[in-house]
């Protein structure tokens, strides 16, 4: 992440703040996200493979046993999504997280005037996320107040969701200022539109999981575990 944070020179104390504030937020999202997706990666390289991934002439197979570690190091995923939601969104209510959504939704402007056909299709997705992370956000704090276990059994699906998102913009600054220096072939745009398409758009399903799952989950007692 490069955001460090708006509203104030970053020297001024409310914008010393406002910094630590977001790299408390993004903590456990950098960690949690980036492991669990170092996983996918590690994985999809020995199905590329195929049976030859499987077995170590490749070492595709040491890539993925020493990326599965990475999710359990540090504080498992799980604890990181559980520290994430209760510690980092509930402290302020929200407070850090809506300032970086509304962060993230401020790029739709210069987006919207880019003109070109990538940048355009990449603020759909762009805008559709930021969306979806917005409502599950509101959810998550809003249901926390009155049904605190409820709220929880969100945690790892919003983690995600904020990740996901969170990576779509970067990738959609990284856009912007390709066609803004004249690169208009680079790989950085290819790479946001390619995430766009495949990652960013799974965002709104995410979300759904995120407001519409917790009741499944909590529907065994814990005597069924």
């Amino acid at each position: 992440m490069v955001w460090l944070g708006g509203g104030g020179r970053q020297g001024a104390p409310e914008g010393r703040a406002r910094c630590r504030a977001t790299v408390e937020l993004l903590t456990p999202v950098v960690k949690a996200f980036s492991t669990d997706m170092g996983v996918e990666v590690a994985s999809l390289g020995i199905q590329v493979h195929g049976g030859m991934g499987y077995i170590e002439e490749t070492g595709a197979a040491q890539h993925y046993r020493d990326s599965r570690i990475a999710p359990i190091y540090e504080g498992t995923n799980g604890i990181q999504a559980s520290d994430l939601l209760r510690r980092k969104l509930m402290r302020d209510e929200g407070g850090a997280a809506r300032a970086l959504i509304a962060e993230m939704a401020a790029l739709d402007e210069p987006l919207s005037r880019a003109n070109h056909a990538d940048l355009a299709a990449i603020r759909n997705a762009l805008g559709l996320g930021v969306a979806a992370l917005r409502r599950a956000t509101d959810w998550i704090i809003e249901t926390h107040g009155r049904d605190p276990d409820l709220a929880a059994a969100g945690a790892s699906p919003y983690l995600a969701l904020f990740g996901t998102v969170a990576g779509g913009w970067q990738l959609a600054r990284a856009g912007l200022a390709a066609v803004a220096g004249g690169d208009d072939g680079s790989g950085r745009i290819i790479a946001a539109r390619f995430y766009a398409d495949q990652e960013l758009s799974r965002a709104e399903a995410m979300a759904r999981i995120v407001t519409d799952g917790g009741t499944s989950v909590m529907a065994l007692s814990e005597d069924a575990f």
